[in-house]
């Protein structure tokens, strides 16, 4: 059996295990400065394999940087000794019940957001469609985390400033910091580099910001993801300048889109947003259609029609081109069929077309026809060729509102509005809350009805209460996974007189409102819940101890390496994140020989934490034959079962992989 690491992966040491892969005789050894002997990349011999120019130290060349940004990515490579606790008792079942079944699929975590990103890391690797963050701004009033793995943990609590329950430290970041941009800059970019990982190939990431660090955060973005793989960037008009008599007031913020793969994005992925009032238009249409008789005939149904649209103060200009409905009662409007370029077309493109009444040839524009000769007699076959009454009129072309019920998602949107008074109608007290429409919006251009949805600055929780009122709407299966710092709230503040202690207990609280809420008006049948886990130290006692640690005074303490305070779930929670299994995934508890186990995912994994496991019950899992079976190495009832162990998996099971803590 092999035992477990229980801790997440060197992502330096990955890389390095990558480069010499592909670099075999470019990996060497060397003596660093304390005189040990230590892996090595000869720059000379990869020069010489990638056969192009290896920068090295001062030499000048287009770079993006900033104070400690080295020891801002070697941190956060570095792995931790921690884990995700299941909380019951907050834990949201599918049908919307506090402290209900451990049913639902969305995820929801209380805790350091990078800490959370590293322990999801190999779980989620690639399998996030999108992922949808506001960030802190930095605008000077924001608190910002402040890393640093290396301090003990005493020394983390002592540190001055804002920190949660689970030891995070934050800090306020105060425009008379020397270090303004550079905090920030530190904060964010490696969280960057984790959210790229998580992306699938043709995953989408949105950032929300405003002017404060937005040029820095384009550059983050381009290093991180790629230019190439840049989607654009939506202003945000929202329609309220700011109040400041000594500089242009703004009055938008920014909207950064950026594709893992932009070429993988734009296979699988039209940038495009329903139109918004489509479906409405569709409907009217219809309904006017069904009067038709002989007393109300088509130019009634489109008079009509067409004194409809004109009341309808929301609707966008391209909405209202599409005000005409045919004899089969599809909304359509005319669109020019000439050549759109300066340049003239060729001379397939000036054939006339012959009027179908007159049977005259009509006009054909100056620079020719959009398309040849072959198309347009394909399209008049269609019946998607307008003329008019008689040959003295350019003919255009029909669009039918149904063919086109998507629209270019624009850089320009304009939202003056807030979700302040959805909130407090739902008696959640939080300010600047993100728009449920607008995320929701989003989620709909980008993705499809079974993909996760990750927000690891989730404040407030927008981003999940959007999820469910799409999937509410459309159908869906989307999941969601979101992040929170346990942030205290202020004791004057709203938040804190109604009973929020944290920022985190209002996230969850909303969720569960909203879940009630969209539950009660639409009475879809989707997952409503979320399971709550928190970010905590490692359930093992020695993960980080080498052999010289520890002396014989405190040898006994170790043979059983797992924290008393800590439960079978506590374990195979960790487990599930070694294995790389779906925090989403079935859990099902059983006994078996008198003993409990879990089956997770249908048996796929199956585990057992209990004392003086016998050779019945190691029999009993290995007939179920899962892929991973995992039991505590001291739990082993004696060195009978132990020496049997390896032979009944052989017997039963010998494709199980076999673990032990």
């Amino acid at each position: 059996m092999d035992k477990l690491d229980m801790h997440t992966s060197d992502i330096a040491d990955e890389n390095y295990k990558k480069l010499a892969e592909l670099f075999p005789n470019a990996v060497t050894e060397s003596i660093d400065e304390d005189g040990n002997v230590v892996r090595s990349i000869d720059k000379d011999v990869l020069q010489q394999e990638i056969n192009t120019t290896v920068l090295d130290g001062t030499q000048e060349r287009y770079q993006f940087t900033w104070p400690d940004k080295k020891k801002s990515i070697l941190l956060a490579n570095q792995p931790i000794a921690k884990t995700l606790r299941l909380n019951r008792e907050k834990s949201v079942s599918r049908d919307c019940t506090r402290g209900g079944d451990i049913d639902s699929e969305n995820i929801y975590i209380e805790g350091d957001n990078l800490d959370a990103l590293k322990l999801l890391r190999e779980t989620y690797l690639g399998k996030v469609k999108m992922i949808y963050i506001d960030p802190p701004y930095n605008t000077g009033n924001d608190f910002v985390y402040e890393d640093d793995f290396s301090l003990e943990y005493n020394e983390y609590m002592d540190n001055s400033g804002q920190y949660d329950e689970e030891g995070n430290r934050m800090v306020q970041n105060s425009e008379s910091n020397g270090r303004f941009h550079t905090d920030w800059l530190n904060m964010i970019y490696p969280r960057l580099k984790f959210a790229k990982d998580f992306l699938s190939e043709n995953g989408i990431i949105l950032i929300n910001m405003d002017e404060s660090e937005i040029d820095n955060l384009q550059k983050l973005c381009a290093e991180v993801f790629g230019k190439v793989n840049d989607l654009g960037t939506i202003i945000w008009d929202k329609r309220n300048p700011k109040g400041d008599t000594k500089k242009i007031s703004y009055q938008h913020e920014y909207i950064l889109a950026y594709a893992k793969n932009k070429a993988a994005f734009t296979d699988s992925c039209n940038i495009q947003r329903p139109k918004k009032n489509a479906t409405a238009i569709i409907k009217k249409a219809k309904q006017l259609f069904s009067r038709l008789s002989l007393t109300y005939t088509l130019d009634d149904v489109n008079t009509d029609f067409s004194a409809w649209m004109r009341t309808q103060n929301d609707f966008s200009g391209g909405e209202r081109a599409y005000n005409k409905i045919d004899e089969n009662g599809d909304v359509y409007r005319p669109v020019s069929m000439a050549w759109p370029n300066k340049k003239k077309a060729p001379a397939d493109y000036f054939i006339p077309l012959i009027h179908p009444v007159t049977g005259k040839p009509c006009p054909v524009p100056k620079r020719g026809w959009r398309n040849p000769s072959a198309t347009m007699e394909q399209m008049m076959k269609e019946g998607s060729i307008l003329f008019g009454e008689d040959e003295s009129t350019i003919p255009n072309s029909k669009y039918l509102l149904k063919n086109n019920m998507y629209e270019n998602i624009p850089s320009l949107l304009y939202y003056g509005g807030s979700d302040t008074e959805l909130l407090s109608q739902m008696e959640i007290p939080f300010d600047t809350p993100k728009v449920v429409s607008i995320c929701q919006e989003h989620i709909a251009s980008f993705t499809e009805t079974d993909d996760i949805i990750f927000d690891f600055f989730s404040g407030s929780a927008t981003t999940a209460h959007a999820v469910m009122q799409l999937n509410a709407e459309d159908g869906g299966h989307r999941k969601f996974i979101m992040v929170q710092l346990p942030e205290k709230t202020e004791e004057q503040s709203e938040a804190h007189k109604a009973g929020f202690d944290t920022i985190c207990d209002i996230g969850e609280e909303r969720i569960l409102r909203a879940g009630k809420k969209i539950k009660e008006e639409t009475g879809a049948d989707i997952d409503y819940g979320f399971r709550c886990f928190t970010v905590d130290s490692s359930n093992m006692k020695d993960v980080y101890y080498r052999p010289n640690d520890i002396d014989q005074l405190t040898l006994e303490d170790y043979t059983d390496n797992i924290k008393e305070d800590r439960t079978p779930e506590d374990l195979l929670i960790q487990v599930m994140l070694d294995l790389g299994v779906l925090l989403s995934a079935k859990i099902e508890e059983k006994e078996i020989a008198g003993k409990k186990v879990f089956s997770v995912q249908d048996g796929y994994l199956i585990a057992c934490f209990d004392d003086e496991v016998t050779d019945e019950v190691v029999t009993a899992i290995a007939k179920k034959k899962p892929f991973y079976a995992v039991f505590r190495d001291s739990s082993i009832a004696d060195d009978s079962v132990a020496a049997n162990f390896e032979q009944i998996f052989a017997t039963y099971s010998p494709q199980t992989v076999r673990k032990v803590l």
